[in-house]
């Protein structure tokens, strides 16, 4: 996973414009209503995505609509992965010592 993903996601109005794309491809306008942005706004923002290949762009006449692309999300979630089974494996453990007291006369 590249840090890029991680800078471009720590935004809070690129990570909203993230989640707005889950539900489907929408235009800079689109996106800059939902948001309450002025376009110049998100269109910069969006630029910052796109950089960081965590968004693609279709020119359709005039207006630019804007995906999410699913390739880096996949490797942040890969990259996750590896933290989920280490926490897992702690859990797992402080399960068991909890279990262990519980069958204990531990006051």
């Amino acid at each position: 996973m590249k840090t890029t993903t991680l800078n471009a996601l720590a935004e809070p109005n690129r990570l909203q414009i993230i989640e707005l794309l889950r539900e489907g491809p929408l235009t800079v306008g689109e996106i800059a209503d939902r948001l309450h942005l002025r376009q110049p706004q998100a269109s910069k923002h969006l630029k910052v995505l796109s950089e960081a290949d965590l968004v693609e762009v279709r020119a359709d006449a005039n207006r630019r609509i804007y995906r999410l692309r699913a390739e880096p999300f996949m490797e942040m979630d890969a990259w996750l992965h590896t933290f989920r089974s280490i926490w897992e494996d702690r859990f797992d453990r402080l399960s068991d010592y909890l279990n262990q007291l519980k069958k204990s006369d531990y006051p």
